[in-house]
């Protein structure tokens, strides 16, 4: 991993959560200038990925559209001035994508986890996962699981099949398995492949790092460290797993995991440390050339592992870097630059709510055409799409078997989104009492507790407020 060995390659992405006007930097990685600034972004850890190297998207930290809502956007990176805004019914924190960019999983504040599909932007299922605030979320290598990871410790395995039965919207049943080991905060989560293919590691504030079996859950290895760890990353080799500290060392470790019948600790008095920050490291991640940590005192540094030194320096003055991503050169580059594709691949705006299978949405497209001479172009086209009304239309006109029959399937298509949407506002009204009838209890002991007669004593109510009738529970969340 020598200086100038392919960073020319590449493009270091960045952002931070300090305000909108930040925004999002791309910096050259062989001179360390600035090459693009996308504003307009400001987004918390874990909260930006890159789709397929043609999008970036990233949950915001302030609330946009309406009240309590959350948002999320999304830039074609060869044409980021104007992005495609979504508006989630809450504040989103963790971003996750399957690796072919179809499907996209978030997790918000209140435990709260969400999938949609990228393509028509639907919002395929919502679900309380967790009883505190989500940190991480990941899938597995083949993308056959979701893995999350909570405030109070909690990590979750879910099968992404059953997430994907729209029939059972609200349903919690794609859990495989769930663990309360972690004593504090979850702040990373990464899978494994090759010989450990069904294996993922956690790290958590409680300075630890665990290794788990994906398929039962169990425990198989803890490293533990000095104090808590708050970003993990292996090298592309899978021999190396790095974790940064809240003080700003990154710990270095073989990966050896090991398959024994008991989970075994595993610490060192001394570890080997790479130190080069001031504050804690708060995001890592790898390129060709080398490791790359960023940190809360306002730097992102590129190490050459092996020398353990640091290759080059890149200072944030507009706040400390919350996410890092690698993306090729060639992203930057207008279509008729890059790979001929013979497919589109599209992104729209996210549901808010459940909506009809082949509801209208507002579509990103970034199409690779060969109609002009000078090459490939590119094309930004925000349209509205209503395919299958339209081809029911045409073969009415036939009065054909099949027009009937997509007749009653967009029939049943739109029972069924009713019935999601009755089950969403259902719920939605029942944290809405709930959140209510505590308000109401606080105000009450306050105007109690202020509320002194002369005598000096203050009077004391006893306040017992029924909650509303519950409904039979559609999700369930480990305890």
């Amino acid at each position: 991993m020598g200086k100038g060995n392919g960073n020319g390659n590449e493009v270091l992405v960045v952002c931070s959560d300090r305000n909108m006007g930040t925004g999002i930097a791309i910096w050259d990685m062989e001179t360390g200038d600035r090459i693009m600034h996308i504003p307009t972004c400001a987004s918390p850890l874990h909260g930006l990925l890159c789709l397929r190297d043609q999008f970036l998207v990233a949950s915001q930290v302030n609330k946009h559209g309406s009240v309590g809502g959350g948002a999320i956007f999304t830039w074609s990176i060869n044409k980021p001035q104007q992005p495609l805004r979504s508006y989630p019914l809450e504040a989103i924190g963790p971003l996750t994508c399957t690796k072919d960019g179809l499907f996209l999983a978030a997790g918000s504040p209140s435990g709260n986890a969400y999938l949609w599909e990228v393509a028509d932007g639907r919002l395929l299922k919502t679900w309380h996962a967790h009883r505190k605030c989500l940190k991480c979320l990941i899938f597995s290598n083949d993308d056959s699981l979701l893995i999350s990871g909570s405030e109070d410790g909690v990590v979750c395995v879910w099968s992404v099949v059953s997430l994907l039965d729209t029939e059972d919207f609200g349903s919690s049943c794609s859990l495989l398995h769930y663990s309360l080991e972690h004593a504090s905060s979850i702040t990373g989560l990464l899978t494994t492949s090759g010989i450990a293919n069904s294996t993922f590691i956690s790290s958590s504030l409680d300075a630890t790092c665990k290794a788990w079996d994906l398929v039962s859950g169990r425990l198989i290895q803890t490293q533990e460290y000095p104090l808590g760890i708050t970003a993990i990353i292996i090298n592309p080799a899978e021999q190396l797993l790095f974790a940064g500290s809240m003080d700003g060392r990154i710990f270095v470790s073989v990966l050896d995991i090991g398959l024994p019948e008991h989970p075994f600790a595993v610490a060192r008095e001394e570890p080997v440390a790479l130190k080069g920050h001031n504050g804690s490291i708060t995001a890592l991640t790898f390129s060709s050339v080398g490791l790359i940590s960023a940190s809360e005192d306002c730097t992102v540094c590129l190490w050459d592992v092996i020398s353990q030194v640091i290759i080059r320096r890149f200072n944030h003055k507009k706040g400390a870097v919350t996410n890092l991503v690698v993306i090729p050169r060639s992203s930057l580059h207008s279509a008729s630059n890059h790979r001929r594709v013979s497919n589109q691949f599209r992104v729209s705006l996210l549901d808010k709510c459940p909506q009809p299978a082949n509801s209208s949405n507002g579509i990103l497209t970034l199409l690779h055409t060969c109609s002009s001479p000078k090459g490939h172009q590119s094309s930004v086209d925000f349209g509205i799409t209503n395919l299958l009304d339209r081809q029911i239309f045409e073969m009415q006109q036939g009065q054909t078997p099949a027009a009937m029959q997509m007749k009653v399937e967009t029939s049943m298509d739109h029972r069924t989104w009713a019935r999601r949407m009755t089950n969403h506002v259902v719920e939605m009204n029942r944290h809405l009492q709930s959140r209510l009838l505590d308000l109401m209890q606080i105000r009450l002991l306050l105007a109690t507790e202020n509320d002194s007669p002369t005598t000096g004593k203050s009077k004391k109510l006893k306040i017992e407020i029924s909650p509303p009738p519950q409904e039979e529970k559609t999700s369930q969340s480990p305890s």
